[in-house]
């Protein structure tokens, strides 16, 4: 069974910057897309960011665009969320999403395209 597990959340004052980090153990025998998303308090799920199985490719939220950045390493079964620039709107849970795929680029937006999340790490940026 596939288990993600995310940290580096912590509190940090606007214009700082966090490094979130999602382990995979037991990660699938077949290319996967890994994911981040957040959900703040009283609001729904929303996307942050992917990076297709080859790295190569990477999709971000509009709202993130130019301040965040999402890489992997295969080797380690580790994907990351840099986070620069951090605003007070970005305080959220943040997730960790893995899902399957045959293809070396697909990236995926949506909750229901992955199939194993993490448990979730709390970012919270004071003003």
């Amino acid at each position: 069974q596939v288990q993600l597990v995310e940290s580096g959340g912590g509190l940090v004052q606007a214009g700082g910057s966090l490094r979130l980090s999602c382990a995979a153990s037991a990660p699938p025998s077949r290319r996967f897309v890994m994911g981040w998303f957040r959900q703040a308090p009283g609001k729904e799920r929303e996307f942050v960011a992917a990076i297709s199985w080859s790295g190569r490719s990477k999709n971000y939220a509009d709202s993130v665009k130019g301040r965040f950045t999402i890489s992997r390493d295969n080797a380690k079964n580790t994907v990351s969320l840099q986070m620069d620039s951090l605003k007070p709107e970005d305080t959220a849970v943040y997730y960790c999403a893995l899902g399957t795929t045959v293809y070396l680029e697909t990236i995926y937006r949506r909750g229901s395209e992955y199939d194993y999340w993490g448990q979730g790490t709390q970012v919270t940026v004071s003003s």
